[in-house]
């Protein structure tokens, strides 16, 4: 929940149907901590704005003329913009999802979620955390569950299966740090290991393949 302390998250939206654009920022405007910056009707004119006004969060549609929500996340990643990404969208299938994490997305969640779904996404994507709709992760762990513990090239040390802990109950890097008495820059060093021997490209992907791994538990993971 907000506070009255609570940053102001600066939002931008990106969807080539006005309505929904309309819906979307009518529910995120009613909190006291979101605030839409700009809209977008198609890519082209999301990375535009995302350059121009520097927003803490874009919201993206995955299909839209001229460049697809896919296309402007790795946009966005390529050119090292820090601001997080919420992919929102009606597309439910796990190549979908895949695609949308492996470009960079911090998280994908539903059009058909409750509006105070969406809202806490945008806040946690804006607090370093990744989002995925339940349904959507339990069709990811499906997916990945035929893939074996000896397809790792190699094992996880004690130190990066703690660390991947951490990460799956939404733990960032500092926090993450500060729980096991390292640096910010060990902790990037030991997920960019996890990253390598699970053959994952983004947090959340590596939490999955754990998962369906069996390495961490079911309980534990959060989507982080």
């Amino acid at each position: 929940m907000s506070s009255q302390n609570s940053p102001i998250i600066r939002v931008l939206l990106a969807d080539d149907h006005v309505v929904v654009r309309a819906g979307i920022r009518q529910f995120l405007e009613q909190t006291s901590d979101i605030q839409v910056v700009a809209e977008a009707s198609n890519g082209k004119e999301a990375c535009e704005l995302i350059e121009h006004f520097k927003p803490d969060v874009a919201v993206l549609d995955i299909q839209m003329p001229l460049m697809s929500g896919i296309e402007v996340t790795r946009w966005v990643r390529s050119n090292h913009l820090s601001i997080g990404i919420l992919v929102l969208t009606a597309y439910d299938d796990a190549p979908y999802v895949q695609a949308v994490l492996q470009a960079g997305s911090n998280g994908y969640v539903l059009k058909t979620a409750e509006p105070q779904d969406i809202i806490e996404g945008v806040r946690d994507v804006f607090h370093g955390k990744s989002v995925l709709d339940v349904t959507l992760a339990q069709k990811l762990i499906t997916k990945l569950v035929g893939k074996t513990e000896s397809q790792l090239i190699e094992p996880l040390t004690d130190r990066e299966l703690q660390t991947l802990t951490l990460t799956a109950k939404g733990f960032t890097n500092k926090a993450i740090g500060m729980q096991l008495g390292i640096s910010d820059r060990t902790v990037q060093n030991h997920l960019a290991n996890i990253f390598q021997k699970l053959n994952a490209e983004s947090r959340t992907e590596a939490v999955m393949r754990a998962v369906s791994l069996g390495l961490i538990s079911t309980n534990i993971a959060e989507i982080p």
